[in-house]
C-alpha cells in the first residue's frame, strides 16, 4: 500500500518542480525582454531616446573569451545597389520684400529715406512723387543700455533768497543707481533666457558701463524681494482654486561636499486661473503636500490633480478631497511595457488616446463649465468604464508574472 502511495506521489511532485522551474524561466525570459527592449529603445528610438554608443566597445575582445588576438570582426559582404532618382525638396518661400516678418508694436521701427540720385539738384516742381517702395531688414545695435540724465536746476527764489530744487525720481529701490527698466531686465535674462550674471556683468563692460559683480549679485536679491508679495498673492489665489494640479522634480540645489550637489526639489503648484507658483523644500517628505496647499484654503469641493504619489493620495483623504490623478503618467507606464506585453499594452494605449481626442475635441469646439462636463461624461465616461473593465479583466485571467511591467502598469 505505501509503495503504491509513493509511486502515485512521485509524478506530482515532479510536475511541482517543474512548474516553479518553468515559472522562474518565465520571470527570467521577461526580464531578459524588458533588457531587451530598453537596449532597442535607446539604440534605435528617437532621439531624444537613443544613446550613441560605438558597439564595437562593447564587444568582448577574442583574447578575452580564450581566443587568440584581438583582431575586430571581418566586414560583411558588401552589395551594390542601383542609384534611385530623388525629387528634390523645395526651398521655404521667403516673404515678399515689402511683407512683415516681426511685430511692430514690440519693436523699435527706424525709418531711413533713401534720395533718388536722378533728383538730385531738381526743384521739387519739376518731379512727383508717384508711389514709394518700402524694404525691411532685420539689423542690431549693441545692448540697449541708457544712462537717464536727470538734470534738476537750483532756484534761487529772489524774495526769500531761498535755494529750492526739484527733488531726485523716486525710484524702487532707495539710493540705488538701477532703475526699475535695468532690474527687470536683468532679472528676465538671468531667470527667463538663462544669461548668467557674469555674462551680463561682460557685457555691461563692453558697453562702457563700470560695476562690480557682487552689485548685480545684490540687485538681483534686491529684486526678488520686491516680487515676493506677488508671489504670496498668487500663491493665495491658488490655494482658493476648486480645481489644483501639484508635482515635485528634484533640482541640484547646494553643496554637501567638494563636487558634489545636493537634491533639493521643486513643487510648482498650478491654479484653475492658469497660475503657477514653484515652492522649494530641500526634501519630498509627506508633510510638504499640507504645507504648500494650506488646508484651511481649500475649498470643499476641491480636486486635487497629481501623479501616483503616495503623499498627494494621503493629504486628500485627511482633508476628504477628491483625488485625480494623471492620465500621462498612467500611459507611460503601459507604453514602457510594449516591448513585453505588446498586444495587450497597445489596447491601453489605443482606450487612453480616444480619451484624448475627446480633449482635442473640447478645445477645437472651445466648450467651457457645464458643456465641457457634459461633452466629457456623454464622450469620455464610457471610454474610462471600458478602460477600467479591461483592467479588471486582465487581473481575472492571472495570465503575466507579478514582476511583469504591465503588472505595474495596471496597478
Amino acid at each position: 500500500m505505501s509503495r503504491a502511495l509513493e509511486t502515485a506521489q512521485k509524478p506530482t511532485d515532479q510536475v511541482a518542480v517543474l512548474m516553479v522551474i518553468n515559472a522562474r524561466q518565465q520571470e527570467e525570459i521577461s526580464h531578459l525582454k524588458r533588457q531587451l527592449e530598453w537596449f532597442r529603445r535607446h539604440l534605435f528610438g528617437q532621439k531624444s531616446e537613443r544613446r550613441n554608443s560605438d558597439l564595437y566597445s562593447l564587444q568582448l575582445a577574442f583574447s578575452d573569451l580564450g581566443g587568440e588576438g584581438n583582431t575586430p570582426p571581418p566586414a560583411p559582404d558588401t552589395q551594390t545597389v542601383a542609384a534611385h532618382s530623388r525629387n528634390k525638396p523645395a526651398k521655404p518661400t521667403p516673404p515678399a520684400e515689402d511683407g512683415l516678418f516681426f511685430d511692430d508694436s514690440k519693436l523699435p521701427v527706424e525709418t531711413i529715406t533713401l534720395p533718388c540720385k536722378e533728383a538730385e539738384g531738381l526743384d521739387p516742381a519739376q518731379y512727383e512723387i508717384v508711389s514709394e517702395k518700402v524694404s525691411h531688414r532685420l539689423a542690431q545695435r549693441p545692448a540697449s543700455y541708457v544712462i537717464l540724465k536727470y538734470v534738476r536746476p537750483v532756484i534761487k527764489l529772489k524774495e526769500t533768497q531761498t535755494l529750492v530744487c526739484a527733488p531726485a525720481p523716486q525710484g524702487v529701490l532707495d539710493n540705488s543707481r538701477a532703475d526699475v527698466s535695468f532690474l527687470a531686465g536683468m532679472v528676465v535674462d538671468k531667470f527667463l533666457y538663462h544669461q548668467p550674471l557674469y555674462r551680463q556683468h561682460q557685457r555691461l563692460g563692453s558697453n562702457g558701463v563700470t560695476v562690480s559683480r557682487p552689485w548685480l549679485t545684490q540687485l538681483t536679491h534686491a529684486a526678488l524681494e520686491l516680487l515676493r508679495p506677488i508671489h504670496q498673492a498668487q500663491l493665495e489665489s491658488i490655494r482658493t482654486s476648486r480645481v489644483i494640479t501639484m508635482d515635485e522634480t528634484p533640482v541640484k540645489a547646494g553643496r554637501t561636499d567638494q563636487g558634489q550637489m545636493k537634491t533639493g526639489y521643486f513643487w510648482p503648484v498650478y491654479g484653475e486661473r492658469d497660475e503657477i507658483c514653484f515652492l522649494f523644500y530641500p526634501d519630498r517628505q509627506h508633510k510638504r503636500v499640507a504645507q504648500a496647499l494650506q488646508s484651511e484654503h481649500a475649498p470643499a469641493d476641491a480636486v486635487l490633480l497629481t501623479d501616483g504619489y503616495g503623499a498627494y493620495a494621503k493629504y486628500a483623504t485627511q482633508l476628504g478631497l477628491t483625488h485625480a490623478q494623471c492620465w500621462v503618467h498612467s500611459r507611460r507606464k503601459f507604453h514602457n511595457a510594449r516591448g513585453v506585453e505588446p498586444e495587450r499594452a497597445e489596447i491601453a494605449l489605443n482606450l487612453i488616446g480616444q480619451i484624448y481626442r475627446v480633449e482635442e475635441d473640447i478645445r477645437a469646439a472651445q466648450l467651457t463649465g457645464k458643456e465641457k462636463q457634459s461633452h466629457r461624461l456623454k464622450h469620455s465616461k464610457p471610454v474610462v468604464e471600458s478602460f477600467f473593465a479591461w483592467i479588471e479583466e486582465q487581473f481575472r485571467k492571472q495570465d503575466f508574472l507579478p514582476s511583469s511591467p504591465l503588472t505595474e502598469a495596471m496597478g
